[in-house]
């Protein structure tokens, strides 16, 4: 085998090392029939620490065979895939194999799951050792994040186009858990009530990302309020307001800010929010509501800050 001219036999197993470790998982267990080396290499456990199977749909039992056969106690993040149309028996996580992990897998810190149903598993069944939950396209039980459930750990929130996630579910996952990012997209049973209320519980938080779930201004002020430690701030398909924007002001810490701003909102109020907010450094603005010409006044005094425009809210 070789690679830009060098033959990958005369490689180092370090640097062979990092390059399995970017492989996907098929691509590894096929490079550990290669030969002997291959194989000692292919499953070494540092090329095991962080593992995405979400590229392909899987079923339980694949699941559990993975798991008995590569991965292990040096396991940080593991992200996967399953299937919403799923028979019961064939459903990706039960809170059998769920226990299983946590216990073969203690360093676990970031789970990732992607279309997968969880209506048959407890909260508690998730590994205590989390640190970051991903969902994407999953269902979700009612009583989710209730008090007093696993995991302890949890900083890190990712909630995407789960339409059962509610302000009950937020309420609960805020007041229990210190999060530092909370990110959610297509949410779209929250309402601003339900983001009021969670607000408080949120004064830790560093990153937010609320996209399509049903924030307004009376959100962005209790923003203002409570999540004065804020470094990133993502607002998109929830407009803006002018009365809004002044809202935003206390969040001195901000260094990235991106909104999509609603009608009649001035240049002028754009700048004099970024003027006040010492530490930003990248302002994205989304909508169709500001022109070229607007945004060249806005660059042409922000001199110390990237600023870009979207008609359209990104993907």
């Amino acid at each position: 085998m070789a690679a830009a001219g060098v033959e990958v036999s005369v490689l180092p197993d370090s640097v062979l090392l990092r390059v399995l470790a970017l492989l996907p998982p098929w691509d590894r267990l096929r490079a550990a029939g290669v030969c002997r080396r291959w194989r000692r290499l292919a499953l070494d456990r540092t090329v095991w620490r962080h593992v995405d199977l979400s590229q392909r749909r899987l079923s339980s039992g694949a699941l559990w065979q993975l798991l008995r056969r590569h991965l292990h106690a040096g396991l940080c993040t593991l992200r996967a895939r399953g299937s919403l149309l799923s028979a019961s028996r064939h459903q990706l996580l039960s809170p059998a194999l769920l226990a299983a992990l946590g216990k073969r897998c203690p360093q676990l810190q970031c789970l990732g799951l992607a279309e997968t149903d969880l209506r048959r598993v407890p909260y508690e069944s998730i590994p205590a050792s989390l640190a970051a939950l991903e969902l994407r396209r999953c269902e979700i039980p009612a009583a989710w994040f209730h008090p007093g459930a696993a995991p302890r750990a949890l900083r890190h929130l990712l909630v995407h186009h789960v339409p059962a996630f509610s302000d009950r579910h937020l309420l609960a996952a805020c007041s229990q858990h210190r999060l530092k990012t909370l990110s959610l997209r297509g949410t779209y049973r929250l309402t601003e009530p339900g983001l009021q209320r969670a607000a408080p519980y949120l004064e830790g938080l560093q990153r937010l990302e609320l996209r399509g779930c049903g924030a307004g201004d009376a959100t962005v002020g209790s923003i203002g309020r409570h999540m004065k430690g804020l470094r990133v701030l993502e607002i998109v398909a929830c407009p803006v307001t002018g009365a809004g924007l002044g809202s935003l002001k206390s969040l001195q810490r901000l260094e990235m800010l991106c909104l999509e701003l609603g009608e009649k909102v001035s240049a002028g109020a754009v700048i004099a929010l970024c003027q006040a907010l010492p530490q930003l450094r990248d302002l994205r603005v989304v909508g169709a509501c500001l022109g070229t010409e607007v945004m060249d006044k806005i660059r042409l005094n922000l001199s110390h800050c990237s600023c870009s425009h979207s008609p359209q809210p990104p993907a």
